[in-house]
């Protein structure tokens, strides 16, 4: 064989390995690819989680997860509590988990290493009924815009270790991808610890954003202080708003809600427009969208259904169908959004 004709065949042969191996790392990265719920496996003690971890310790913890062959794989994680009111209110802590790059490699985890772990915040069985809704505000958004976090559901087992008995409670729950992650996803940047102004943020996106707060009836969020929302640079003249945390919501409605008493309302299922004022043609776009994606909106409490009750569905329908008959009186809508927006020192004009 000649020296011109090896060298071709090593070169082929390169470019055919380099492929194949991109197309196995693309085919590894399939967490948030699947829309059905995996399976994980967790002990840990509670009391040591909220003892021992913060905003900035975590502690080592071994993760059970069912991979796609149906067989159990323990890997190790690192995990530690987060947030704020549901830390304090709620028996089990909203978490973090992480893991180490290359223990990642090969699981369904890598590219996406870093999550937030969302579970009930009770031990009542109607609390998983709540984590469903939740779920389901985070895909109601998805319609809307594509400046969403990525989310999964799982069918967990958790054991908790500080109880004698240490029976194993089977619940649901769902995973958020990370903050970095969803900027990489954008070639954006998250603007962590600073203050956005609302006159920066891009006008369409951030009043859809507003639009969908108002829609599920959500007031616990801030741009300004990114309370229960982050701020993605996209470019330099484009900064746009990633929302998250929907549970303190009117669409979920949970027990131990709260509404802030700085503002009108007196209940979360109560709702006011707490978006900035912004020209009437985008106003009139975030209503023609949203009335153009009510059946889907619809759609989506039916395809989620086995996730909550038949009476929580119901409920949420009414709820979102209350939001539309608004966008579709012209009276409603100039009054309740167009007329009640926030000026740009955040007070209202009512």
């Amino acid at each position: 064989m000649s020296a011109k004709k090896t060298h071709f065949l090593v070169i082929l042969f390169f470019l055919f390995s380099t492929t194949l191996s991109f197309s196995q790392e693309k085919e590894k990265v399939q967490l948030f690819d699947s829309e059905e719920p995996f399976y994980m496996n967790m002990a840990l003690s509670i009391k040591e989680l909220r003892s021992k971890t913060n905003d900035s310790t975590f502690m080592p913890q071994e993760i059970q997860v069912k991979n796609e062959a149906g067989q159990w794989e323990a890997l190790p994680f690192e995990i530690r509590t987060r947030g704020n009111f549901r830390l304090d209110n709620c028996f089990y802590p909203p978490t973090r988990i992480r893991m180490d790059k290359d223990d990642a490699k090969g699981t369904m985890f890598q590219g996406y290493r870093r999550l937030k772990l969302v579970m009930p915040c009770s031990r009542a069985k109607s609390s998983e009924s709540l984590v469903g809704k939740e779920f389901l505000a985070y895909k109601l958004y998805e319609v809307v815009t594509k400046y969403t976090f990525h989310t999964r559901l799982i069918q967990l087992t958790f054991t908790n270790l500080d109880d004698r008995k240490q029976e194993p409670v089977e619940m649901l729950g769902f995973v958020i991808e990370d903050d970095d992650d969803a900027a990489q996803r954008f070639e954006g940047e998250m603007m962590d610890g600073k203050k956005i102004t609302p006159q920066i943020m891009e006008d369409t996106a951030t009043v859809v954003h507003d639009f969908f707060q108002m829609m599920i009836g959500n007031t616990d969020w801030s741009g300004l202080y990114q309370h229960n929302q982050k701020v993605m640079k996209l470019d330099s003249k484009t900064v746009v708003p990633f929302a998250y945390d929907f549970d303190m919501t009117g669409l979920v409605n949970p027990p131990y809600a709260q509404v802030n008493s700085n503002i009108s309302i007196t209940k979360v299922t109560e709702r006011l427009y707490r978006g900035f004022c912004r020209e009437q043609a985008i106003f009139d776009y975030a209503r023609k969208l949203f009335l153009e994606k009510e059946g889907e909106m619809m759609s989506l409490i039916d395809t989620y259904s086995s996730l909550y009750s038949d009476a929580d569905a119901k409920s949420m329908r009414n709820y979102i169908a209350e939001f539309y008959s608004l966008l579709k009186s012209d009276k409603m809508f100039q009054a309740k959004i167009v007329e009640s927006c926030r000026k740009p020192d955040g007070t209202y004009d009512f």
